[in-house]
This record gives structure tokens, C-alpha cells and sequence, in this order.
């Protein structure tokens, strides 16, 4: 029988630490939240054209965490080992950075494999790529790729709720694909505990930009531009207006 849950937030509390949010000391913080970082609890997607960094961007904001004490772990869906020797020599800061290769376990299921990862309780999880891991999980349990993905944001949900051995509110970096035509990819679910939505894309005149969509935590909403030409951090250069072209 159905128990609707209705609720009173004057009647909950909450660890102060849910309100200090994950910085990386540079401006792209306060792209993130009004409160300038990522947030505790919090669930970012990042979508992206084909070529623009998502990877690197989002390791580059993992690494600045990870130099400042933050317990953060990646977890890569695409990549091994001989994959991230690229990255690590244009961006040594990127070696330092501990790194679960989901190709290692390839014939482990693949839930067990991240809750076990995930009971240590960090601070900051990325993500390469939720449809990279939603595949692995749909091969291992067969049934739909929404059914598939919806187990892997139920475990995010519980991170999120801080059911680890240090009992925080684990903040999760998401990459997800888009269609050809640049449209979102993935289920409605995903838009939903979501709490923000960024993109990165280039310009008609190819150059990149971070902007965000949606974020029901704050945060600059103009267009932040980069390139990936200085060594060892992203170069983040200017800001433009939203709709500028």
C-alpha cells in the first residue's frame, strides 16, 4: 500500500558541512553556486560537442579539489591506464588523482564494483561517462538502458544522502552524451536530480565556452570561455553574456 512521505524542512537538520562548498580557488567556482564551488550532495551534469574537453575540464576541477584535501575519485567508463598517460604528461597535477578504471573489472557487476568504491565516502565523484557505466550495468543485468540507468542514479542518490563509512553528502561530476544534433541524451530522471546543467561547446568561431542551463544553486550564468593551450590547468580567459554569439 502506498505511504506518500510529506515533509517539513523546519524539521529537518542538516551537518553544517552540506553548506561549504568544494572549491578549486579559481573562477570557475562561481560558476557552480552563488556560494562559489560545487556543492555537497549535489548531482552536476556536463554535456559537450565531440573534441571540446569534458574530460579535461571536469579532471582539471577534480585535481584543484584533490590539491586542496577534498577525498575525490574518477571514475572512467572509457579509459585505461595507457589512455591517461596523455593526459597525465599535459597535466601532471592529474597523476595525483585517484582513478577507478572500470575496464579493470570488466567481468565484476558493475553496481558492486562502484558501492564498494563508493563506501569510503568522497567528497567529489566524476564520472566518465553515465552512458559508458549505464551499459556496462545493462549488460551485466540485461533489461533496458533506463532501467540500467536508473540503478546507477539510485547509488549516486544514495551517496548524495551520505550513506558511506564518513557519512558525507558525496557531490557528483556527470558526463553525458548528446545526440548529433546537440540535444540532450539520456532520461528524464537525469533532469530531475539534477541540480545543475552545464555545457560546453564551441563558438561559431571555434572557440570554447562553459554555460550553464540550469542551476538551482546560483551561480554565473554567463558564457566562460577557455583552451586547453597552457600546461597543467585549464585556461580559463573571459566571460561573455549568455546570449552572446
Amino acid at each position: 500500500m502506498l505511504k506518500v512521505k510529506i515533509t517539513k524542512m523546519n524539521d529537518l537538520k542538516f551537518e553544517k558541512n552540506l553548506f561549504n562548498p568544494l572549491t578549486t580557488g579559481r573562477k570557475i567556482d562561481e560558476f557552480f553556486s552563488s556560494e562559489g564551488g560545487v556543492m555537497p550532495g549535489t548531482n552536476t551534469v556536463i554535456t559537450g560537442d565531440p573534441g571540446v574537453g569534458k574530460t579535461t575540464v571536469l579532471l582539471d576541477i577534480l585535481a584543484d579539489m584533490n590539491a586542496k584535501g577534498k577525498r575525490v575519485l574518477f571514475v572512467s567508463g572509457e579509459m585505461n591506464q595507457i589512455d591517461m598517460v596523455g593526459y597525465v604528461r599535459r597535466f601532471p597535477k592529474f597523476g595525483d588523482v585517484p582513478i577507478l578504471f572500470m575496464g579493470d573489472v570488466a567481468d565484476e557487476d558493475p553496481l558492486e564494483v562502484l558501492r564498494d568504491a563508493f563506501s569510503v565516502g568522497y567528497d567529489c565523484v566524476l564520472i566518465d561517462s553515465i552512458a559508458e557505466i549505464a551499459v556496462a550495468i545493462q549488460d551485466y543485468y540485461g533489461g533496458t538502458y533506463k532501467g540500467a540507468t536508473t540503478k546507477l542514479l539510485t547509488l549516486l542518490e544514495e551517496q548524495n544522502m551520505g550513506d558511506n563509512d564518513r557519512k558525507i553528502n558525496t557531490a557528483s561530476l556527470l558526463i553525458q552524451q548528446v545526440t548529433k544534433s546537440g540535444s540532450f541524451a539520456g532520461s528524464n530522471r537525469i533532469k530531475h536530480m539534477t541540480t545543475a546543467m552545464g555545457h560546453l561547446k564551441f563558438d561559431n568561431e571555434g572557440g570554447r565556452y562553459l554555460a550553464f542551463s540550469k542551476n538551482r544553486r546560483g551561480g554565473n550564468m554567463n558564457k566562460f570561455y577557455f583552451n586547453l593551450n597552457t600546461k597543467n590547468q585549464v585556461n580559463w580567459m573571459y566571460e561573455a553574456p549568455a546570449n552572446a554569439e
